[in-house]
């Protein structure tokens, strides 16, 4: 099955822009692959502003959120991947959703064979 967080993050992202509030991002900026501006990362952490007027070219994939966006007055390309996004939520209400930080790839589950040995069945003895 395909992992269920990007598809949350676009819902989630849709119920905010529908109900007038600012979309924000948190995101782990110690992801390898994750392009982010370096100076205004705190404790490791970035939150990023993807409400419409903000950004360009927005692009909320699955493996991947990326976009165009200015910092200090800088323009700059963003890529948060998925698995480095920890939260999406509204800035005025604070109601979103949190994630489990993800440190293993989903896929390696299917790579463990299952358990085929029985648990040990439990002894019972007359106690007097």
């Amino acid at each position: 099955m395909t992992p269920l967080k990007p598809y949350l993050v676009r819902s989630i992202y849709e119920w905010i822009i529908d109900n007038d509030c600012t979309p924000h991002l948190l995101v782990d900026a110690t992801h390898k692959k994750a392009v982010l501006p370096m100076q205004f990362v705190e404790d490791g952490k970035i939150v990023l502003n993807i409400k419409p007027a903000a950004v360009d070219a927005l692009s909320l994939g699955n493996d991947e959120i990326e976009f165009n966006a200015r910092f200090s007055g800088k323009s700059m390309y963003i890529l948060a991947p998925m698995k480095a996004v920890l939260a999406i939520y509204a800035k005025e209400s604070g109601k979103g959703m949190v994630f489990d930080a993800e440190n293993v790839d989903e896929n390696d589950y299917d790579d463990i064979p299952p358990d085929e040995t029985p648990p040990p069945r439990p002894t019972l003895r007359v106690v007097k």
